[in-house]
């Protein structure tokens, strides 16, 4: 990050990129040159952030034998990243389901998510995906509509956790894909930029940092002899090209089947 500031530059028309195909020929080679977007998008760092007061008579008093103000900090760390997941999914400016492209986005074909659906949605990120992302109940949507057909997903160990697969592609659950309905969504993404694909973006070097992009400051005693730390989390997303990110839109989750 440059100043908080992270720009995504896109080539235009890079079809026009002009290239001989063929026997070497006395013929000059083609002249070309790759066109850039001159006022490249601008994705700016946002703050999640609180200030946790610990009155010094607790912190005194009852840090033995766990430490009142380390608590404290850990569970509302726990909390801010919690609202930073639902923020990069949801966030109607830099969240996954607002950077999707529209010729990204396809539907279901009956309603549960079946395989025949995941496989269309490989299809629109076909370069080396990384993961699929859906809520619990999609997972599970899934896993039934798979093993009614006789195709039960395979499972891999991911983080110490175990995890179900297609095709081999991690599907991850997350809460905070939304569920409407009776309906939610799988989002395919494939990471890294040197893949030219989504990217975590966060500010390093902060004063107080904890983790890349959270840190936490000590903001003095009042006279009332409270403690306050400020907590803050800066973070954002990039998704650098459209083909790096897909959506499988109104799967129900709600479909189950007798097997009787």
């Amino acid at each position: 990050m440059e100043a908080g500031i992270y720009r995504v530059n896109r080539v235009i028309n890079p079809e026009k990129v002009t290239l001989q195909v063929g026997e070497a020929s006395d013929e000059p080679l083609p002249s070309t040159y790759v066109d850039y977007q001159t006022n490249p998008r601008e994705i700016t760092l946002r703050p999640i952030s609180t200030i946790v007061d610990v009155h010094t008579r607790v912190s005194d008093l009852y840090s033995s034998p766990h430490d009142q103000v380390t608590q404290q900090l850990r569970l509302t760390i726990e909390t801010v990243k919690e609202q930073q997941e639902a923020e990069l999914i949801n966030n109607a400016e830099y969240g996954l389901l607002a950077q999707v492209a529209p010729g990204q986005v396809i539907r279901t074909l009956t309603g549960p998510p079946t395989p025949d659906d995941l496989d269309s949605l490989l299809t629109k990120v076909w370069k080396t995906p990384t993961f699929i992302l859906t809520h619990p109940l999609g997972v599970a949507a899934f896993g039934r509509e798979a093993t009614r057909r006789g195709v039960p997903p395979v499972v891999t160990t991911l983080f110490g956790g175990q995890f179900i697969t297609w095709r081999g592609i991690p599907i991850i659950p997350s809460d905070k894909v939304p569920v409407t309905d009776g309906t939610t969504r799988f989002i395919l993404v494939r990471t890294g930029e040197e893949r030219q694909g989504v990217v975590g973006l966060f500010q390093p070097g902060l004063v107080g940092e904890q983790s890349p992009g959270l840190s936490v400051r000590f903001n003095g005693i009042n006279r009332q002899a409270i403690a306050s730390y400020l907590v803050s989390l800066y973070s954002a997303l990039a998704v650098l090209t459209d083909d790096a990110l897909a959506v499988l839109e109104g799967a129900e989750v709600g479909v189950f089947h007798d097997y009787a």
